[in-house]
């Protein structure tokens, strides 16, 4: 048939041709598989003179019938003549934005006689699974390759493109209809992409080319090949061809896309081998070109699609192993687990975008940036605010939707180790906003980061300006090239990226008393000597610092040698990796019912708890309140600073409680253990409040032979925050080398780590 366009499609239907008829077999196996729930919602993709549409409606369906042919749903329309529940609308399931439909998901998804007309399947399939409702199913009705002629091989289905199709899927169903093949898809399953060979390479074919080439929209080209998998337009180079005028020519021998070679970079080479010869692969970007792709060399590529960048990670079949080496070379870390590969970066020149892309992004990032300076986080006209309006945040993020790149409250994980715990992020904006400002960085500033990832330290050198100094440092290697790869793409070359300990890494980079912050972007358990000792007088150290397992994001300034804060902020980080990284000390009761976890100074003697828990428990209700959704933070760091020694947190597994102890929804309940007895803080809602998050009071629930007096000391501490340091800011924090007095301490507000003392002063009177 040959019909490529809309208006193709129209002039069809407009000259009053039409489609084989909706037969009995297909109403029966719609009946068996496809059966109208109450209040079930159907769309018809394809629907052409609703023929399908208006014999779902008569079965119980409501469904919206879609087509791109003007002519088709006239006719339908004019056919239609009953009351039905059926809604046609002009729709192109390829151009159009799914938001547009009718409804937002649906019971059942048909494509009859139309699937095979789709041109990037796998796109539109993806966003298809995201429109079925629990429990709906997807169907396509079409013929068979076997069993039409070759000139009219464009409106059927092969084996392979079959398979294709029911691949992801948990439950794939065929059935005969009449010669058609009737394909019944649910329970759409997440995959994992794998990598595949196509076998032996030829001799000749050990130096190639692969291309990524995106159109308007960012969406990356990949065809289907003969050998069953995803690959990049490209191939070998001709004799005395060099890499660029090789990817441009293959483009078009291949897909029909004309580019020039001044439109390509090559932005690095990459050596592996197969069947133990090597092979050398160019990562080729074209940033302009022109035409649509179309199948050229149809014994080697079937069909040509362009994939949305997010899916790649998920494709359900294999790609092609140096492709993948390809596309992890513009878009970092988008796909993992890939082979090894030796890569040789080219020097970098900053890569453009799609210009819809870029629109599309630049509108949102100032929408994060107005967000932020309205909550507080930036202030208006500040370095801070004009750096988040110009760093392209989402070229960090590769894969992710734009608008969760520049969501003020997410903070995607870029890397996991083996288990899954993430070990790499990047921050929230409102985070790194804040913490951003209180560095007080100013241009010409040097700066030491401590933890990469990129987009941070293009923020940090767009605040210190073209005569500052950003230097970054991660343990990991997969990190720190990830983030030269990005800040390269991006324009940012004078960050320096260092592969080390960041514990240590400062006092190999830097002179002591030259650094005018320093910025971790890690939780620490402790304040290492080389983050003090290289900033100058005046410089400040920004840390989310964990103290007695909470972490609080605290600026500190150095003063005479001792750094001093008075600021906290809860945030959450992953944790420093190395020697620097101490885990808490961990018992588990009962069974591993309740983990009561230590993480600061000598953990108290849990030996005889399990017999605590089995003596009566005492309760101490204090009186103090809070409204629900009200942060109280300051009160666990005036529980840990005063408690002191036998301070821990608790946790109710919740698939082994017994009801011992009662849980805390969200947070590890502050505790005390001494004594061989155990106490910890909790809340109840006050029945007689009727406000939406209600009314909390504090109490204090304890078990053991001493569990009056530890009530009675947590009580009471709870009840004296209440009337001296609730309102206030939190303490004044000192940080001293370990070993030395510390001016100003008292007992219960000292915390020696390994390597600094941390002395606490409240600016209320001590219970």
């Amino acid at each position: 048939m040959g019909y490529t366009t809309p208006d193709e499609w129209d002039a069809h239907y407009a000259s009053g041709l039409s489609f084989r008829p909706l037969g009995d077999a297909e109403r029966e196996l719609l009946a068996v598989h496809a059966p109208a729930p109450d209040g079930g919602l159907a769309l018809d993709v394809g629907c052409g003179l609703g023929e399908l549409a208006r014999h779902l409606a008569e079965t119980g369906w409501e469904v919206d019938a879609v087509d791109h042919a003007p002519a088709a749903l006239a006719r339908a329309e004019a056919r239609d003549t009953g009351a039905r529940a059926v809604t046609y609308r002009r729709f192109d399931i390829e151009r159009d934005s799914l938001d547009d439909l009718p409804h937002s998901a649906y019971d059942l998804i048909t494509f009859r006689l139309s699937w095979a007309f789709v041109r990037d399947r796998a796109r539109v399939l993806n966003r298809l699974r995201e429109r079925l409702r629990p429990g709906g199913a997807l169907c396509v009705i079409t013929p068979l390759a076997t069993a039409v002629p070759d000139s009219k091989r464009d409106i059927a289905l092969d084996e392979d493109e079959i398979g294709v199709l029911c691949a992801g899927w948990a439950v794939a169903e065929r059935h005969d209809a009449d010669g058609l093949a009737f394909v019944v898809l649910r329970e759409p399953v997440p995959a994992q992409v794998e990598c595949a060979d196509r076998g032996r390479p030829s001799p000749h074919a050990l130096t190639g080319a692969g291309v990524v080439v995106t159109d308007a929209a960012g969406r990356v080209l990949l065809g289907w090949s003969a050998r069953g998998v995803w690959e990049l337009p490209g191939g070998k180079n001709d004799a005395e061809e060099d890499f660029l005028d090789a990817a441009v020519r293959e483009l078009e021998e291949e897909t029909g896309l004309k580019a020039d070679a001044g439109d390509a970079r090559l932005l690095a080479l990459m050596m592996d081998s197969v069947h133990g010869i090597p092979r050398m692969t160019a990562a080729v970007r074209v940033t302009a070109h022109t035409g649509d792709p179309v199948v050229t060399e149809p014994h080697l590529i079937h069909r040509w699609e362009w994939h949305e960048p997010a899916d790649l990670p998920a494709l359900t079949q294999p790609l092609f192993t140096p492709s993948a080496h390809v596309i992890d070379t513009v878009w970092p870390g988008l796909l993992t687990g890939l082979p090894p590969v030796h890569r040789y970066p080219i020097a970098p020149i900053e890569a453009p975008e799609p210009a819809r892309q870029a629109a599309e992004a630049g509108r949102l990032r100032h929408a994060m940036a107005d967000r932020l300076v309205e909550d507080g986080r930036a202030e208006a006209g500040s370095a801070v605010e004009e750096a988040f309006r110009r760093v392209p945040r989402h070229r960090f993020l590769p894969g992710l939707a734009l608008e969760d790149a520049y969501d003020t409250e997410q903070a995607p994980v870029t890397r996991r180790a083996p288990g899954g715990a993430a070990t790499s992020s990047v921050s929230a904006p409102w985070l790194q906003a804040l913490m951003l400002r209180d560095a007080a960085l100013r241009p010409g500033d040097t700066v030491i980061e401590i933890g990469s990832g990129g987009y941070n330290a293009a923020l940090l050198q767009e605040i210190v300006g073209p005569h500052g100094t950003v230097l970054s440092v991660d343990i990991d290697p997969c990190v720190t090239d990830r983030a030269r790869r990005l800040l390269a793409d991006t324009g940012y070359h004078r960050v320096g990226v260092h592969l080390g300990d960041g514990e240590h890494a400062p006092a190999r980079l830097t002179a002591p008393g030259s650094v005018d912050a320093v910025l971790v972007t890690v939780e620490a358990r402790d304040i290492p000597p080389a983050w003090i000792g290289r900033l100058t007088e005046g410089g400040r150290l920004v840390v989310p610092l964990r103290i007695h397992g909470y972490t609080w994001s605290i600026p500190f300034t150095k003063r005479d040698g001792v750094l001093v804060a008075d600021a906290y902020t809860v945030c959450g980080f992953v944790p420093l990796q190395g020697p620097g990284h101490r885990p808490d000390v961990t018992t588990r009761l009962r069974g591993g019912e309740i983990t009561v976890r230590f993480a600061d100074g000598t953990p108290a003697d849990t030996s005889r708890l399990d017999a605590a828990l089995d003596l009566p428990r005492v309760e101490r209700w204090t009186g103090v309140t809070i409204a629900g959704n009200t942060p109280f933070d300051m009160l666990l760091l005036w529980l840990a600073t005063h408690l002191g020694h036998g301070f821990a947190r608790v946790a109710v597994d919740p698939e082994l409680d017994t009801g011992v102890l009662t849980r805390s929804g969200g947070w590890d309940a502050a505790a005390l253990v001494r004594d061989d007895s155990l106490a910890h803080l909790l809340t109840r809602r006050l029945p007689a409040d009727a406000s939406p998050a209600g009314l909390w009071e504090f109490g204090v629930h304890a078990h053991g032979p001493h569990a009056d007096a530890l009530a009675e000391t947590m009580a009471g501490l709870v009840v004296a925050w209440d009337r001296g340091a609730r309102d206030s800011p939190g303490p004044r924090l000192t940080v001293h080398p370990r070993g030395t007095a510390g001016h100003g301490e008292t007992e219960g507000h000292v915390l020696d780590k390994p390597h600094s003392r941390l002395v606490f002063t409240w600016d209320v009177e001590t219970p």
